[in-house]
């Protein structure tokens, strides 16, 4: 048997870097910028309001209080978009909009809550320093500042900072289309009637979920029936949609172990150190990488965020980190096959600066509900038979 790392390196050394693509802002969102994003001016390039009010000169409302009111004449209005050159002198004021330029010779706005609100004259009822209420020029970024560098996923704050710098378009990773297909014969869809000895399909739908989680996009493929040349065919005519394929299933030591039978040859077959997840193959099909990973859907999740997840970050130019890790305290004794390194599922809970994690009841590699309870994998390693509540483990973050 190999390790994990090892399998997980021939992986890594495999998959390459997805070409990048110049794309729209919109169709960007989820990707992962292949180039730096700089400011070509300040912002905000100029100095404007903060506050709908008045702008003034601070010296000029020094004495404002409430019962002693500063009164000014009201020489206009500044809107936001205002584009005129406009000032006012000593002793004069302008009503301004939020976002609104500052005119020159103003150095405060007054909030329109501490005036009367008047619109030829307007009563001051508070003092203010230079400054108040004025967002300056460059004050949120500097002109020529990288605001976005490589690497960057576009998700909704980063799409707007990339807009705000007047940039339509920008150079991407895409995101990986990655093709899903479950096999076997006793699997019927979701919502169809079940005869003895049938399941309903539940791989492809996780896993799906779990490829968008990793920034990929995913395209479930009907289930595909116990024949190894059926299997052969349906996996080349998804080539064309697909920069990863995994499937599920046909990978142990069975009678009819359709995958391994239509893809020895293309797709290296190994038994791994670990549990649950042991049978995995992986291999390049015309070029593209296919991932088989066992039935079982507990080993197929597992698979999936120690080996796929990885591959998937790499094929995006982004670090293959494994699942975020952090260090808590196991609240029961757990055993662990020897020369195993073993995944169990857990409870992860942190609570006065500190992790603590609690294994599920079950753990059998078929038994998706305690699964889908569990928010971590407790990682214990391949020379390690046993822990004693109170030890301190590893534990993956699994993604929420």
């Amino acid at each position: 048997m190999r390790t994990v790392d090892e399998h997980l390196q021939e992986i890594l050394g495999s998959v390459k870097t997805l070409p990048p693509l110049d794309l729209a802002l919109l169709e960007a969102q989820g990707t992962v910028l292949a180039e730096p994003v700089s400011a070509p001016v300040p912002l905000p390039p100029f100095d404007n309001s903060a506050m709908d009010g008045y702008a003034v000169v601070a010296a000029d409302i020094a004495a404002a209080a409430d019962g002693s009111p500063v009164a000014l004449p009201v020489v206009g209005d500044i809107v936001a978009g205002d584009s005129g050159v406009s000032a006012i002198r000593p002793g004069l004021t302008a009503r301004i909009m939020t976002g609104a330029p500052l005119p020159a010779g103003a150095d405060a706005v007054i909030p329109v809550e501490w005036t009367d609100g008047g619109n030829a004259n307007v009563q001051v009822f508070r003092a203010a320093p230079p400054g108040n209420y004025i967002r300056r020029a460059g004050e949120d970024v500097r002109a020529g500042e990288v605001v976005a560098p490589v690497g960057t996923r576009l998700t909704a704050p980063q799409l707007g900072m990339v807009a705000a710098v007047g940039r339509p378009r920008v150079t991407v990773r895409p995101k990986p289309r990655v093709v899903v297909v479950s096999t076997g014969d006793e699997l019927r869809e979701p919502g169809a009637t079940l005869a003895p000895g049938q399941i309903w399909e539940s791989n492809s739908f996780m896993l799906i979920a779990a490829v968008v989680e990793a920034g990929g996009v995913g395209y479930r493929h009907a289930t595909v029936e116990d024949e190894p040349g059926n299997v052969l065919e349906m996996l080349h005519d998804q080539l064309v949609r697909a920069d990863a394929i995994i499937t599920t299933g046909g990978v142990s030591m069975g009678t009819r172990d359709v995958v391994k039978e239509a893809l020895t040859g293309t797709v290296g077959f190994h038994k791994v150190r670990m549990r649950p997840g042991k049978p995995q193959g992986f291999g390049l099909l015309e070029g593209t990488p296919v991932f088989t990973l066992p039935g079982n859907p507990v080993s197929a999740y597992v698979s999936f965020q120690v080996f796929v997840r990885p591959a998937l970050l790499a094929m995006q130019g982004l670090a293959p980190e494994p699942l975020p890790t952090v260090s808590a305290v196991l609240a029961e004794d757990v055993t662990s096959p020897a020369g195993l390194r073993h995944y169990l599922r857990g409870k992860l809970s942190f609570d006065r600066g500190s992790y603590s994690v609690a294994p599920a009841e079950v753990q059998g590699s078929h038994q998706l509900a305690s699964l889908s309870s569990a928010n971590a994998l407790i990682e214990i390693p391949e020379d390690t038979e046993a822990v004693q509540a109170g030890s301190t483990v590893n534990v993956l973050r699994l993604p929420s």
